[in-house]
């Protein structure tokens, strides 16, 4: 594996774990605390950029 295949690669991983962990914590805040909560807030941000992120890999025919 060479040193792009290995970078691109740990995007692809990296995204996944940043959309994971924002699932997470929506799920977590929606169960404990309810709808406002900076929790929800943050899990959104960690979604949107999480596939935002796999979305421009894709887009330049580099992700997934």
């Amino acid at each position: 594996m060479t040193g792009r295949q290995l970078h691109r690669a740990g995007t692809t991983v990296l995204s996944l774990a940043m959309v994971a962990i924002g699932i997470a914590l929506i799920v977590e805040a929606l169960v404990g605390e309810g709808v406002l909560s900076i929790r929800v807030l943050l899990g959104f941000l960690f979604v949107v950029a999480g596939s935002g992120r796999m979305y421009v890999d894709v887009r330049r025919g580099r992700g997934i």
